[in-house]
């Protein structure tokens, strides 16, 4: 059961756990990215995200989709939020479940990469002095260890 969504609502996180999970999975595992106060060296007051949308949506289905083939469950909730947000509030929501916790961390590890890379989210940094500005998009370094999740063919 994948679930995603693009929401200006804050992310109710027992809700996106309790999404996933299933009678013969030992491991369920939630991942929240929460708005911090600092950004290379800079306070920051809070975050402005903004999505398309009608682009958004479908790629994070894509990369729900992605795991489900290469970590073997379909249990999968992505929630990525928009708007406004201050310091400690959750920006994203990720929950898998799997039989064994190894796939359960190596696809939420895959899934925040790849919406590091691919997801069309926009970030804006607020800092402390009255400032802002908008985030470049970086691309993560592959996991060290060799045949990780993040080298394996589709």
């Amino acid at each position: 059961m994948i679930h995603v969504a693009v929401t200006s609502d804050p992310i109710d996180t027992i809700a996106v756990l309790a999404r996933v999970g299933a009678d013969d999975h030992g491991a369920a595992l939630l991942f929240l990215g929460v708005v911090r106060n600092h950004a290379d060296g800079r306070s920051v007051s809070g975050m402005t995200y903004e999505a398309y949308e009608e682009m958004a949506t479908p790629v994070l289905k894509e990369i729900a989709s992605e795991v489900v083939k290469r970590c073997g469950t379909d249990r999968v909730t992505i929630v990525h939020r928009v708007g406004e947000l201050a310091i400690g509030e959750v920006s994203v929501a990720i929950a898998v479940s799997s039989p064994h916790r190894a796939e359960a961390y190596e696809a939420s590890r895959y899934v925040i990469e790849e919406i590091k890379k691919r997801l069309p989210i926009w970030k804006k940094e607020h800092y402390t002095d009255g400032t802002d500005k908008w985030v470049e998009g970086m691309k993560p370094a592959a996991p060290e260890r060799a045949g990780s999740l993040a080298e394996r063919p589709i």
